[in-house]
């Protein structure tokens, strides 16, 4: 007998054999999936009381294989594994989670760390850099525009650098960044977005954890909001915990989850208004692409001409690369409970920039209405990013986005 539970709360499973921990199935419910990260609780589950590697196994027609996974801690512990391949809906698998003395940790996403930026890397292949220390403009520019706290360079699986800084038109622009504009501290006015202004930036601050595994590897870091102008010098506005972690689907695509939690020290809260740009997650495209060479397809059938001030569950931006098919891009998907979902987009228009339509894309949050932040809550966004070369067709977006939005259930054996 089999009872379906939530991820939340488990029933303790009963070992089939001795040195099996737990038997469960994952159900693809109504969707089809492909390569989708999986978790697990095992709360309640003596995992680590034995001697031996916790390993995890799919049962496949009678015979066991080793599914790499991996145990993330907290406030409540889960397992993570990719279910790999392709698992039609209304179908489930089979797992044992086990101990095994014998068994070897698979490789993984290394985190390679330069003094200046973290790296996550897959082996002799960079995925992205979290730059943590400042970044200057060239020589000659004011420094004013200086900041860390951003990724950049994010590249396609075959190399091609996907984003930009610094682009002369506009020096804030950050590769993938998410400050905030049009913000009110009482009655004053910080703009954390467009630096030139002088009223504030944002900083790192320190790393929280680093994370390295055969499953996904990554790092939580704390950046501050910085408010120049409050009395008695600067001021930290807001904390932001930014986690971000890269699955390793072993295949030619990059699966990244990028999230931002917010939280404000100051008694009186802080406003987000609303405008077109701030928050949320920002990405300065690579130079090379521009309104002849570049595509935005929306969840809502949205392009380049009509996208800007519309709301999406996802989001595609592609362009020419130097790469063998001669495309890369990258599949922006918005979490159901982030605020405004679907969620408003900024994106440029074909004329940008004296027309040479360069692109920019951001989800907004605040892009049609005020946000505010209380002391003592915390306020969270998740988005996930698929990264390419070749060609994403919007049902491949969707089923992608419904494994993020979506992920299949547990059901617990007896």
């Amino acid at each position: 007998m089999k009872k379906i539970i939530s991820l939340i709360s488990i029933l303790l499973p009963l070992c089939a054999l001795a040195g099996d921990l737990a038997s469960f199935r994952i159900l693809s419910g109504n969707y089809n999936r492909r390569d989708c990260p999986v978790s697990v609780p095992l709360d309640g589950i003596a995992y680590n009381s034995g001697s031996g590697r916790t390993v995890l196994y799919e049962v496949v027609k009678g015979k066991r294989i080793e599914v790499p996974s991996q145990i993330e801690t907290g406030h409540s512990t889960r397992l993570w594994f990719i279910l790999s391949g392709e698992t039609p809906k209304n179908t489930e698998r089979k797992f044992v989670l086990a101990t095994d003395s014998a068994a070897q940790p698979a490789s993984g996403i290394k985190i390679l760390d330069n003094a200046k930026a973290l790296t996550l890397q897959l082996g002799n292949r960079p995925i992205l850099s979290y730059q943590y220390q400042t970044v200057y403009p060239p020589e000659g520019v004011d420094p004013i525009f200086r900041r860390s706290a951003f990724i950049h360079p994010l590249w396609s699986p075959e190399g091609e650098v996907l984003t930009r800084i610094q682009a002369p038109d506009h020096r804030h622009h950050y590769g993938i960044w998410n400050p905030w504009t049009l913000t009110f501290i009482g009655k004053r006015e910080v703009d954390f977005w467009n630096l030139v202004k002088g009223e504030g930036t944002v900083r790192f601050a320190g790393f929280l954890s680093e994370t390295e595994g055969p499953v996904y590897s990554g790092f939580r870091s704390l950046q501050q909001h910085i408010d120049f102008g409050a009395r008695g010098g600067d001021a930290i506005a807001i904390n932001e915990i930014f986690d971000v972690r890269a699955w390793n689907l072993d295949n030619q695509r990059w699966l990244i989850d990028y999230t931002s939690t917010l939280n404000t020290p100051l008694d009186s809260g802080i406003l987000l208004a609303a405008y077109r740009y701030g928050g949320g997650i920002g990405f300065r495209a690579t130079e090379k692409w521009n309104r002849d060479n570049s595509s935005v397809l929306t969840s809502e059938n949205k392009d380049r001409k009509n996208a800007d001030g519309s709301k999406a569950r996802w989001c595609i931006i592609a362009g020419e690369s130097g790469t063998a098919s001669g495309q890369s891009g990258i599949l922006f998907m918005s979490f159901p409970a982030n605020r405004e979902f679907p969620e408003p987009m900024r994106v440029w228009p074909l004329d940008a920039n004296e027309g040479r339509g360069d692109m920019y894309f951001e989800f907004c949050p605040i892009r049609n209405n005020d946000w505010r932040l209380e002391k003592g809550k915390d306020y969270t966004l998740k988005y996930r990013l698929l990264v390419f070369d070749g060609k994403l067709s919007a049902a491949e977006a969707e089923q992608i986005w419904e494994g993020f939005a979506y992920p299949p259930t547990v059901a617990f054996e007896k």
